[in-house]
């Protein structure tokens, strides 16, 4: 019993050391290794050989992160204080500075991407927010970029996901835009006017240079009547006498 004992310690030993000579790696997942404290070139996906009890080993997930961020209290550059919350995907990209540069890195690249957020909606006016918010999404983008590159951590797209403003700022902006609205239909208003006296004014002039016109004219106007009133008997002079009188009151003058 003696000697079996003194077997099973060293087999139990032999047995740790064999499973710690090797890892596994999924596709997405890359191992830096440790050996001796220092870093050697990562290894996966699938396995791969250790030194047991010299080497460690430790896992990043490459695979693109999404985030919601907490919603940010802020106020814009024109002064007006709003709330907005945003939307990150973000992945790694340098397993080793990932965990060599920076601790806990997808924290890290939360808290840079909410206080990016501030800044960003801290040098946009109101409409911009309003009306631009790809411009905005790209400032942010470019910003954070800039900020966790040295982490080896790539921002795939931020997007600004809801935006609420003061109750009496909207009620601004309904009456801004329903002065717009009306604006635009005075404006199509009096141009159909223009383009409806510009019209009566060419066929003006059309009838007057040809008399047969005003003829054919009066004509129809006498068959949409009749149509419409069977009672009622319109007499109208000819263009000839027409024509006719005006020459006798010019022979008089």
């Amino acid at each position: 019993m003696a000697m079996l004992g003194f077997l099973v310690i060293p087999l139990i030993f032999l047995l740790v050391a064999a499973l710690k000579t090797f890892g596994i790696n999924q596709e997405y997942e890359r191992a830096v290794v440790f050996r001796l404290g220092r870093v050697i070139d990562p290894k996966g996906p699938g396995w791969y050989w250790l030194i047991p009890f010299i080497d460690r080993a430790m896992r990043v997930d490459t695979r693109t992160v999404t985030i919601a961020l907490d919603t940010q209290e802020t106020v814009t550059r024109d002064g007006v204080a709003v709330r907005v919350n945003a939307v990150l995907w973000f992945r790694a990209t340098n397993p080793v500075r990932v965990l060599t540069v920076v601790e806990e890195w997808q924290r890290a690249v939360l808290q840079a991407a909410e206080t990016g957020l501030r800044d960003s909606i801290g040098q946009s006016d109101l409409d911009q927010l309003l009306k631009d918010r790809t411009a905005i999404n790209l400032r942010l983008m470019g910003m954070l970029t800039n900020a966790v590159e040295q982490w080896g951590v790539a921002i795939d797209a931020v997007e600004i996901k809801d935006l609420d403003i003061p109750e009496n700022m909207q009620r601004a902006i309904g009456r801004e835009a329903e002065a717009i609205r009306e604006k635009r239909a005075r404006i199509i208003k009096a141009e159909g006017e223009q383009e409806a006296a510009q019209k009566l004014a060419d066929a003006a002039r059309t009838i007057a240079t040809s008399p047969g016109a005003l003829e054919l004219r009066r004509l129809q106007t006498l068959s949409e009547i009749g149509a419409e009133h069977n009672s009622t008997v319109i007499a109208m002079l000819p263009v000839e006498l027409l024509e006719a009188a005006k020459a006798l009151t010019g022979r008089r003058d």
